[in-house]
């Protein structure tokens, strides 16, 4: 005879509300708990422009839609097919005496503790994007998990590596560079190519790099063009420079460790089509040290901003000393920014806008949950294109990881449409020692 299977509540930690405001509805029939303690870490976070603020807004309004007349300490429906109930749990007096239960994590702990003692049918989960705390839950004998829903279950299912296509004959290839395309069907008749993807054609004796278009069911070479001064410095560069400049995309990622150009060759593509925008729009993240609050930091709001700005203005005066100062090319640059053609700011400041005729840059888009990427993607007006860069590998923010951030998300749903192309830039270029700390350290 099988076994009964336990019914689940899962107790919601404030982390997991504020990576996605709409989790509550993503635990199938089970039920959800959530402490008091949580309500009112959302209540100190609903002001304010960033993510954050706006799923502990959203959150609330859920809460109070979903209760309308009913009292929250009994269990209410989530009205929703297979859907369960959620209630709100106001107990988190301490009976272990462990830690200090002035500290908002252990309230939490105690509230899913006290529900597993009365639950005694049912398996009590506490769920948090806190590692630590997870930690702590499973010391005392409460199970507990990361919030799932999103999250990439392989990660080299992200690895896009340059396919590297072998024996190729040699009339195909100087056909190749002579047409500068070719028909899928008379080199690759049987063999599944990405759209959007990036190959290298080679030989024994001769290469090519190659772009495959799947509309057209062509297969197109990929010139090595120099962007704004900036010339790649391997295929990988190229093909990131190609897709960063093909007006049939308007949706493009960069992924790759430091010292590999991500960012320096998207800024360099969009200033070389800066004709083709009203605007290029360069944005970060701003994850604080310690992830503390800016306010620590002194002295008013631009110098708090401008360390975390620092590395892409850098970026772009590598671009802008590549010609003299008395050159043309060195005073338009400089014009832009004069005129704020060319913008850098933090993300937050221009949330919440549409973006039309707008090149647009989000850097370190690692540090974005999958909400965030969302909601970045569905500002885009006409003739805007977008670039995320970042290292998927090189998480900031304690409640993301390489599965669960907003950059792996994107890559993972996006891949193989018509209307994006993912790079991944694997050589390091900065310097021979940069390279080898990378490799080694």
């Amino acid at each position: 005879m099988m076994p009964i299977k336990k019914k689940k509540i899962y107790v919601l930690d404030t982390s997991v509300i504020l990576h996605s405001h709409d989790s509550i509805m993503n635990f199938e029939e089970n039920d959800i708990g959530i402490p008091i303690t949580v309500l009112e870490e959302l209540d100190h976070m609903k002001k304010g422009n960033d993510i954050i603020n706006f799923e502990a807004r959203e959150f609330i309004r859920m809460i109070d839609d979903l209760s309308s007349d009913k009292m929250l300490d009994n269990w209410i429906s989530l009205n929703g097919k297979n859907k369960g109930s959620f209630k709100v749990l106001v107990d988190y007096s301490s009976k272990n005496n462990i830690f200090n239960d002035e500290i908002n994590d252990h309230k939490i702990l105690d509230s899913a503790l006290n529900l597993q003692r009365i639950e005694k049918n049912k398996s009590v989960i506490l769920v948090s994007k806190d590692i630590n705390l997870r930690l702590k839950a499973k010391s005392l004998n409460l199970k507990a998990e990361d919030y799932k829903t999103g999250k990439i279950k392989n990660l080299n299912s992200l690895e896009f590596e340059s396919q590297i296509i072998n024996n190729i004959k040699d009339k195909v290839i100087d056909n190749f560079y002579m047409n500068s395309s070719i028909s899928k069907k008379e080199i690759f008749p049987r063999k599944e190519l990405s759209n959007n993807g990036y190959y290298v054609l080679k030989n024994s004796k001769k290469s090519a790099l190659a772009y495959y278009d799947s509309k057209e069911e062509i297969v197109y070479r990929v010139e090595k063009d120099v962007v704004s001064g900036i010339k790649p410095r391997n295929a990988e560069q190229a093909f990131a420079i190609h897709a960063l400049t093909n007006p049939n995309i308007p949706l493009v990622s960069v992924n790759g460790v430091a010292g590999t150009g991500k960012t320096l060759l998207a800024l360099a593509s969009a200033i070389s089509q800066r004709r083709d925008y009203k605007q290029i729009f360069v944005a970060r993240p701003i994850v604080p040290l310690s992830n503390k609050d800016l306010g620590y930091l002194p002295g008013d709001i631009s110098s708090k901003i401008n360390p975390y700005m620092e590395p892409l203005w850098d970026n772009f005066k590598f671009i802008q000393n590549q010609f003299k100062e008395t050159s043309k090319e060195y005073k338009v640059l400089k014009n832009m920014v004069e005129s704020e053609k060319f913008l850098i700011q933090p993300l937050a400041y221009i949330r919440g806008r549409s973006f039309s005729n707008i090149f647009f840059i989000v850097d370190e888009a690692q540090n974005l949950t999958p909400h965030e990427i969302k909601t970045i993607i569905s500002r885009a007006g006409e003739n805007t294109k977008i670039v995320f860069t970042g290292d998927i590998n090189q998480i900031d923010t304690p409640y993301l990881d390489s599965q669960s951030n907003g950059l792996s998300y994107l890559i993972d749903k996006l891949k193989d449409q018509s209307l994006y192309s993912h790079v991944t830039l694997r050589k390091g270029e900065r310097s021979d020692l940069a390279n080898l700390a990378n490799e080694l350290l």
